[in-house]
């Protein structure tokens, strides 16, 4: 079985970076200094990189066979409206991770990756802003 682009991209930049953790939350902040007075309990950017870990995980099985990736996205998009951040905001954070894999990639980002990336938000986003599973379960039942 070939392997989804965004896995290839992946897979490509754990061959050269040890930790994206910080490249992801460096763009992150940059881009929403409000997000910071989140983490600033997570003085090691222990919290950080589990929340990376599990968003690159919910990605690969959303990618792939889609076991939980979606109904992952949904609940995590919940817990952290209890956090007083709204699903608009939450659903940035997977372009932050898409642009910090693209600049870490530079030169060897493809077209392929940019537009399997491109439909993967875009697929994301529709189950973060519907986190309600019994709306997207008959969506789902609709379209098939």
């Amino acid at each position: 079985m070939a392997t989804h682009p965004v896995e290839a991209s992946l897979e490509l930049v754990a061959e050269r970076c040890a930790d994206l953790t910080p490249f992801v939350y460096d763009r992150l902040f940059a881009e929403y200094p409000q997000m910071k007075a989140l983490f600033r309990r997570d003085t090691a950017a222990s919290v950080q990189g589990e929340m990376l870990a599990r968003v690159l995980e919910a990605i690969l099985d959303f990618v792939g066979e889609n076991r939980y990736g979606a109904r992952m996205i949904q609940c995590e998009a919940m817990t952290h409206a209890g956090y007083d951040l709204p699903p608009q905001v939450f659903r940035t954070f997977f372009g932050v991770v898409a642009a910090g894999v693209r600049e870490q990639l530079g030169k060897d980002w493809t077209d392929e990756f940019e537009q399997a990336w491109r439909n993967l938000l875009r697929d994301l986003d529709y189950f973060v802003m519907h986190p309600d599973q019994s709306e997207t379960d008959r969506a789902t039942a609709a379209s098939v």
